[in-house]
C-alpha cells in the first residue's frame, strides 16, 4: 500500500483502488470539499504523474477518457483548487509522493491497463440528492428529476412559469459552463421536445451563473445527472449505425477498423493537447466534432 498525506489531501493506493480524500486546508476548493471522498479504481486510470517545485509539488492523475462523469461535463474547465485528481506536495514528502506514482504505474502495467477510452462510466458521479444555490437558481436533484427554483433577481420572462420539474426521462443533455472574465456561465438543460437557443438569462432550463464562489458547485449537479444519462460513447456508436441517406456503401470491415483506431489516436492526441492548454476549448470542440463526424 502508499500513502501520502498533505494539506491539501490523503491519497491512498491499495494496489486496485485509489482513495482520493480531500483536506481541510483553506485553498482546497468548495467542488473538492463538497464531493467528498472519490474510490478510483485502477482500469479508471489513463497515468499518473509528479511534478516538483521549488515551493511545492503536484500529483496528478489523468482518467481515462468517458471515464467519470464530472470530468465529461467539466471538459477541462475546472481550476486548480476545484480539480479532485490533484494534489499539492510539500518539498518534504516529495520522495513519497514519487513512490506513490512508480506503485500506480507498476499496477497499471502489470494489469495491462490500456490508457484509451471506456465505453461506460467507471465512476458512479456526485452522490444524490443534492441541491446548489448558485447564480439566479436552486438546481436540485433526486437521481429522477431536477428541480429549478428561481431567486427574487432572475429574469421575469423565465421565473413567470414558476418553478420547473424536469423527469430524467426527458432530459437529452446537460451542460455546464463556468463564467469566465465578464462572460456569465451557466447550467442548462436539453429537454426532449422543448429546444431552445434563447440565452442561460432567458432560459426556463437553464441556471444563469454570475461567477461567485458556488457556482462550480453546479458541475456536481450537472455530473450527477449526466451519470445517469446515456454513456457518450452510446451515442457515437448510434451515429456509426445509421449511415447518412444516399450515402456510399460501407467500407470493407478491416480498412473500417482501422480508419476508427486511427481516429481514436486522434481524439485521445486531441485531449492531451486540450488539457495541456495547447488548445483552447473553442479549438478543442471544433476539431473534436470534425473527428467524430469522420467516425
Amino acid at each position: 500500500m502508499a500513502e501520502i498525506i498533505q494539506k491539501d489531501g490523503t491519497w491512498v493506493f491499495d494496489g486496485d483502488t485509489l482513495r482520493l480524500t480531500p483536506g481541510r486546508d483553506k485553498n482546497v476548493g468548495l467542488l473538492r470539499r463538497e464531493l467528498g471522498e472519490l474510490l478510483v479504481p485502477l482500469a479508471a486510470l489513463a497515468g499518473i504523474s509528479f511534478e516538483q517545485g521549488k515551493k511545492s509539488g503536484r500529483l496528478r492523475l489523468r482518467l481515462r477518457d468517458g471515464a467519470d462523469p464530472l470530468l465529461h461535463v467539466a471538459a477541462g474547465r475546472l481550476t486548480e483548487p476545484h480539480d479532485p485528481y490533484q494534489l499539492t506536495v510539500e518539498p518534504d514528502r516529495y520522495g513519497v509522493a514519487e513512490y506513490l506514482v512508480d506503485e500506480v504505474r507498476n499496477a497499471l502495467l502489470l494489469d495491462q491497463v490500456p490508457s484509451g477510452p471506456v465505453d461506460a462510466y467507471l465512476l458512479p458521479g456526485p452522490s444524490v440528492p443534492l441541491s446548489v444555490s448558485a447564480g439566479d437558481g436552486v438546481a436540485s436533484f433526486d437521481g429522477e428529476r431536477v428541480r429549478l427554483e428561481w431567486k427574487w433577481n432572475t429574469e421575469e420572462a423565465k421565473s413567470a412559469a414558476g418553478t420547473r420539474t424536469l423527469p430524467l426521462s426527458d432530459i437529452v443533455a446537460v451542460k455546464w459552463q463556468p463564467s469566465v472574465g465578464l462572460e456569465n456561465g451557466h447550467l442548462r438543460f436539453t429537454v426532449r421536445g422543448a429546444s431552445t437557443k434563447a440565452p442561460p438569462k432567458y432560459d426556463p432550463n437553464a441556471v444563469e451563473l454570475w461567477g461567485f464562489k458556488k457556482d462550480p458547485l453546479m458541475a456536481l449537479v450537472a455530473a450527477a445527472v449526466q451519470a445517469r444519462l446515456p454513456h457518450p460513447a452510446a451515442h457515437a456508436a448510434l451515429a456509426d449505425a445509421r449511415p447518412a441517406e444516399g450515402a456510399p456503401p460501407a467500407a470493407a470491415p478491416a480498412a473500417a477498423e482501422d480508419d476508427h483506431d486511427a481516429l481514436l489516436r486522434r481524439l485521445r492526441e486531441l485531449g492531451e493537447l486540450h488539457r495541456s492548454g495547447v488548445l483552447t476549448d473553442e479549438e478543442f470542440a471544433l476539431a473534436k466534432q470534425a473527428v467524430l463526424k469522420r467516425m
